[in-house]
Order: C-alpha cells, then structure tokens, then sequence
C-alpha cells in the first residue's frame, strides 16, 4: 500500500527491515544497493556529509558514474539528459541547494520527465546554524508546489523504500519526485572548535 500524503503533500514511509533483512541502520548503504534494481547508473551531487556514505558508496563502485556539480541546476539538466539518453539519473543535494533548482524544475514538469532527488535536510531538529533554518522549513511545502512528489521516511530503515517507491512514482508520474532525509535520521551537524 502506498504511503498517503501529509499536509504538505508528502508521502511518509514506515520504517522497515531492509530487503537483505538489515535493520536500515546504514541507510546510505541501502539507497546505494538499490540504484542496480532501478536501472540507475548516473549520480548527480553537490557533495554534503549528510549525504557521505551514500556517495563515498557511488564513488567507490565503478558501474556508478558520481557526477560533482558546481550548482545544483545541473544536476536537474544532467538528469534530463540522463533520461532523453534512456536513463534514470539521481540527483543528491543539501535541502540549503534546494532554493537553486526552482526554475530549472520547469524543465521535467513542462517536458513530463522523470527526476529522482535524494535530499539531505538541515533547518530541522537540532539545527545550530540559524541559517539553514528558513529554507529547510519551506523544502517540503516548496517541492510540493513545484509539482514534485516528496516522500519523506521516518526512520533510517525507511529511506532505501522510499527511493525505490519515489524513483517508481517520477517514472510512473514523468516528473520530478524527492526523498528528504530529515535530520532525525541524518544527525545533527557537528561543527569543529565547539560552540
């Protein structure tokens, strides 16, 4: 059954044991594990340690090409380009670099493409960088507008579903759809030199 939308629009996605039985404790692994079943051999990113086992995991693995971008339009682009070539493409990004990719989200919306995102949050639970706190807040409700389905796990055992269940929906729907990665699950943060 699929997850049904919150008040933002978005799916929640109960957390589960992993198809290998693992307790999802290492959920970048997971998402890693799963881009084979899905055809995907192309990862877009503008690096973020939220996102760094995942994409330590991409870099390492010589059938995953890992794309580091200079802004994250390009990854929406790449990803586009990606799809016309006959592929899905991932594109994983820092909820900060959200704000960057909305005009350029015309692009899959208008052209009925399929675009799979996988977003660290920040601006959420235990966030010490005020700044982060104005667009992490707006993430959920922003994609939502832009047309783009956002599922949004509860626990770490819940992210690698949610990927497969949103990259399934951008090809079942053509258009965008994100997996956020709440700070709950990611941890908070740490800064060196202390407070």
């Amino acid at each position: 059954m699929s997850p049904q939308p919150d008040a933002h629009g978005s799916h929640g996605s109960e957390g589960s044991r992993g198809a290998d039985g693992s307790d999802g404790s290492d959920w970048g692994e997971e998402v890693y594990r799963s881009l084979p079943g899905l055809g995907i051999r192309h990862v877009a990113t503008v690096p973020d340690a939220g996102l760094g086992r995942f994409l330590e995991l991409c870099e390492a693995d010589a059938g995953i090409r890992l794309i580091t971008l200079t802004t994250e339009e390009e990854g929406i682009a790449l990803a586009c380009g990606t799809w016309l070539g006959g592929e899905l493409a991932a594109v994983a990004i820092q909820s900060s670099g959200v704000g960057n990719i909305v005009n350029m989200l015309a692009l899959p919306n208008v052209c009925r493409i399929p675009c799979l995102l996988l977003v660290s949050m920040r601006g959420e639970a235990e966030e010490r960088n005020p700044w982060q706190v104005p667009v992490g807040c707006a993430v959920p409700d922003l994609l939502a507008a832009l047309g783009v389905d956002v599922f949004r796990p509860e626990a770490p055992s819940g992210v690698a579903s949610a990927f497969v269940e949103a990259a399934a929906r951008a090809r079942e729907a053509g258009r965008p759809a994100a997996v956020l990665v709440s700070q709950r699950i990611i941890g908070a943060k740490s800064f060196a030199g202390g407070d």
